[in-house]
This record gives C-alpha cells, sequence and structure tokens, in this order.
C-alpha cells in the first residue's frame, strides 16, 4: 500500500482540461496534459491496494491496478510500465477511450470518489513511450506458420500483436487506406491525437507483423482463398452495420450516418482533405442517438461552427446517482457530461453573454445539448429536397409511447444519425464465401475457444461479441491469439483474459 492514509488525505484530482474556447479551435486533445506527475503521483497514493481489488475484477483485460498505482506513487514508471503492459498491448488507447468500469468498481467508489485509475494508466503509457520504455519486442525464432488477420481495430491488433510475439508470421488486412480501423477514422482526433496510434503501428512493424491495406477481403479477395493460403485466420472485421431510423423523408439529402460524417472530418486533420465535404459550419444540427457516437459528433460538429446543435437520445434522463437496481460494484447509467458537452454548455453561455460572439444555443436545462425522452417523428425538406426540420415527439420512460401534445418541430440543415451498429455487415461477402454462422443476435457464431466452425478460421471483437469497448476488443484479441497459438502449436504461453461467455456484453 503506497500511502496508509491517502485515500482520506488526499482529495481526487483529475487532469485538468484546456479551456473551451482554445480547445474548440483546434483539433489537439481536449487535456491539458496527461501526464502531470506531481497530480498522477498523489492520486495513485489514494490506491488502497485492496484485498480484493474490484477495479482488476471489472476490467475485461485484467488490469494490475493495485500494484501499478503502488508503483507510480513511488516513482517507479518503469516497472509500472511492465505491470501496465503485461496485461494490454495498447495502454495509450485505453488510456484516453475506456469508459472506465474499473473506477466505479473502486472499493473507494462505495462512499467516496474513486481512485483516478484511466488518469494514471494513461500517463503510465505516456511516460514510457517518451523514455524510450516500449521497445520492440520481435520473436526469437519462427514457428512457419502464418496467420491472417481480417480487420485492423483493436481486436485485430491485439492479436496480431501477440501472435507475431509468439514467432507466427501474421498479416493484417485493412479495406481502408491506412490501419487503425474505428481508432483511425471513427474515433476524433480530440479523443486520441493519431500519433498514438502511428507509435504502435510503427512498434509492430519492427516487431514483424505485416499490413496490407485496401484491401476489403471479401471483395477484393475471395475469403475462402485467402483462408486456404494461410494456417489460420481471424475474423476482427468489427460491427460496422449501423443501425437505420425508418421515418418518412429519411431520404432527404442532408442526412447522413454518424460514421459517414465522422472519417471526412479525420480525413481533413489527416490531410487527404482540405475540408470535409460534409461539414456543419453555418448549419442547424440535429443529432439522433445519445451515445458515445453522438458525443464524438457533438464535438466534431462545434469545431466545424455549427450554427446551432441538439442531440436526441430516445431514453429518459438517468440520475445522478446510482439507481437501486444498479449497486456497486456495476458500471451504472448515470447522468454523465463528456467533454464535447462541457463544451456545448460553454459555448452556450459565451453566446448568452455576447449575442454576436460566437456560441451555441441549446435547448435543455442548465445549457445542456441533450433532449431526452425524445423521438424522431419525420423529416421535412425544401423545395431542393434537402432537409430543414426535424418533428420530434415526447416518448414515456417505459415502453416509449409518444406523449400527447409534446411534438415540436426544430430546424435542421444536417441530421446526423449515431444510433450503433447491429453487427458485423452482411453484404461484404466475407461470412458468406467462408459460410460463417450468425448467432441469434446477428454476431458471427463462435465457440468457446472463438472458433467459428470452419477449421482454422477464428472470431474476434464486435464481429463476434457485438458493439461493445474497446477494453473488450483488446481483451478479446488477446484471448484469440491464446487460442489460435495454441491451434497451430499444440499449446500455448499467451494469456487468455476473457472467453465469449465470460460476462454479459457490456455496451
Amino acid at each position: 500500500m503506497a500511502d496508509p492514509q491517502g485515500f482520506l488525505t488526499t482529495p481526487r484530482r483529475t487532469c485538468p482540461r484546456r479551456p473551451v474556447e482554445e480547445r474548440v479551435s483546434d483539433w489537439n486533445e481536449v487535456y491539458a496534459g496527461q501526464g502531470l506527475l506531481p497530480i498522477i503521483n498523489a492520486q495513485a497514493g489514494r490506491c488502497m491496494d485492496c484485498g480484493i481489488p474490484f477495479c482488476h475484477s471489472e476490467c475485461p483485460l485484467g488490469n494490475l491496478i493495485p500494484e501499478w498505482n503502488v508503483l507510480v506513487s513511488r516513482d517507479d514508471w518503469d516497472a509500472a510500465s511492465e505491470r501496465l503492459h503485461a496485461t494490454n498491448n495498447f495502454p495509450e488507447f485505453t488510456g484516453r477511450l475506456c469508459p472506465a468500469p474499473c473506477e466505479t468498481a473502486c472499493v473507494l467508489a462505495i462512499n467516496a470518489d474513486p481512485v483516478t485509475i484511466k488518469n494514471v494508466e494513461v500517463a503510465i503509457a505516456d511516460h514510457a513511450w517518451e523514455h524510450g520504455c516500449v521497445p520492440p519486442r520481435p520473436p526469437e525464432r519462427l514457428s512457419g506458420k502464418t496467420v491472417a488477420v481480417v480487420g485492423s481495430g483493436p481486436a485485430g491488433l491485439a492479436s496480431a500483436q501477440q501472435l507475431t510475439r509468439a514467432g507466427h508470421t501474421v498479416a493484417v488486412f485493412e479495406r481502408a487506406d491506412r490501419i487503425g480501423g474505428l481508432l483511425r477514422y471513427g474515433i476524433p482526433a480530440f479523443k486520441m491525437e493519431k500519433i498514438h496510434l502511428d507509435l504502435r503501428l510503427e512498434q509492430m512493424r519492427e516487431e514483424g507483423t505485416k499490413f496490407r491495406t485496401g484491401v476489403a477481403v471479401g471483395t477484393d479477395v475471395d475469403a475462402a482463398r485467402l483462408a486456404e493460403r494461410y494456417d489460420a485466420m481471424i475474423i476482427a472485421a468489427g460491427a460496422t452495420a449501423w443501425r437505420e431510423l425508418p421515418v418518412p423523408g429519411r431520404e432527404l439529402a442532408g442526412i447522413h450516418q454518424a460514421m459517414e460524417y465522422l472519417p471526412l472530418a479525420n480525413r481533413v486533420q489527416e490531410g487527404d482533405l482540405d475540408e470535409s465535404p460534409i461539414t456543419a459550419e453555418g448549419k442547424d444540427v440535429v443529432i439522433v442517438g445519445g451515445g458515445d457516437t453522438g458525443a464524438d459528433c457533438l464535438g466534431t460538429v462545434l469545431r466545424q461552427r455549427a450554427s446551432s446543435v441538439v442531440q436526441l437520445d430516445i431514453n429518459p434522463q438517468p440520475g445522478e446517482e446510482r439507481a437501486p437496481h444498479e449497486p456497486w460494484p456495476v458500471y451504472p447509467k448515470v447522468h454523465r457530461v463528456s467533454p464535447a458537452h462541457e463544451e456545448a454548455r460553454e459555448l452556450a453561455r459565451l453566446r448568452g453573454a455576447d449575442p454576436e460572439g460566437r456560441g451555441v444555443p441549446l435547448p435543455g436545462p442548465e445549457g445542456d445539448v441533450r433532449l431526452f425522452s425524445a423521438s424522431t417523428l419525420r423529416f421535412e425538406g425544401d423545395a431542393s429536397g434537402h432537409v430543414e426540420s426535424l418533428h420530434l415527439v415526447g416518448v414515456e420512460p417505459e415502453g416509449r409511447r409518444p406523449r400527447t401534445g409534446t411534438e415540436r418541430v426544430i430546424p435542421a440543415q444536417l441530421v446526423l444519425l449515431a444510433l450503433g451498429f447491429s453487427g458485423p455487415e452482411r453484404d461484404s461477402g466475407l461470412i458468406d464465401q467462408l459460410g460463417l454462422g450468425l448467432d441469434e443476435r446477428g454476431n458471427i457464431a463462435r465457440d468457446a475457444d472463438f472458433a467459428a466452425g470452419v477449421p482454422g478460421v477464428f472470431v474476434a471483437g464486435d464481429a463476434g461479441r457485438g458493439q461493445s469497448l474497446i477494453v473488450w476488443a483488446i481483451a478479446e484479441g488477446r484471448s484469440v491469439a491464446a487460442a489460435v497459438d495454441r491451434y497451430l502449436s499444440g499449446g500455448t504461453s499467451l494469456p487468455m483474459p476473457v472467453r465469449p461467455a465470460d460476462r454479459p456484453l457490456v455496451v
């Protein structure tokens, strides 16, 4: 235990965010500094090193959180990095993108503020990169076995790195022009700058992993023939079949899926485009969907200088505290304010103080951009066939039945649909060419060892699990690597953090 009284004497303190006016003027990460060492050391010292570390058990990766908290509090960053990387291939990703179920499971969270586990994690990862503590780890010898990985998101990359280090020759196939999947083109740069992804990919190349971009398996390459060329294949193509909104007017121009909109904004930051062909600049924007993807759209809309923005969430507004049916250590559904919602609220305040100044008028209480318990009825367009308004109605918390007298119209020249994903794409050719089956939820069926029922073919990540968290994707990538190594070699020393049926889906 680092400091026996740390949890009593040191208040919780998170890394500061940059001022809103500054950060919405660029696309850099919102935090002023992830690794402010005096803050991080003291916060790590709040860890009680519990006899039963619930933080550890609630992390799908099984991160050894109390161990690296103690090491950080003692300023032993090299050892902390070693313990962190022992369970997590990409802590610089999870430290920025994971919603941190470990923190809500912290024993301190029973009646106090939990340890800032996420801040400590990303500080360890960044410190390791800055001080050369993450060298490539190429295998000592090659096995002579080959593995094809389809998809370069966190599950595919984790499995590829584990198998490369085990001595197998691994090739990662990605249909986009750059490696990274949603990490590259789905996650905005203000949540994770792509330098972190590029550094890790360069490490993987030096270890021996091969990358093949611009190859859509199932379209450009026959999936069955590709499987024949390799000793094993891992399908880690994600759950990219987006959900639709089948209401009148959906065909109007100006209504786009979030994953049509966000990649274009990222391509501007990559230097591929001077400006996005789908922009919010000067427009009234409506975001349909209240999850993380909707928040990503919101942050992007604000940086593109929208005239106004409203976010619709069909669910009722959560409370500020845990509900009785979500006791500790369960990850609770509570009212959270993301950095993007903080930005919208502050811009609304600035506009209220200066009507001519830049800002975003918001409809909700206390400047909240979100409208809860709101359902879209239909869209209406102008004479040219472009959307100009959205009709919505309030719904009952139970059953989502429309409430009489709550229909209203809001202006919308741009509508973004952020309704989540229903599983892997069915029309890519990948599933049919390999003869894979689907489970009752529409994901690719697999057994407890990630095998898909076709010899040598395995499934990991959202393609088999359904839409989930980045920590689950990495955990499944590590687990499927162990399963494939055992299939190829007859045994394995690689860790298997999870099996598909270990725990219920977390979204």
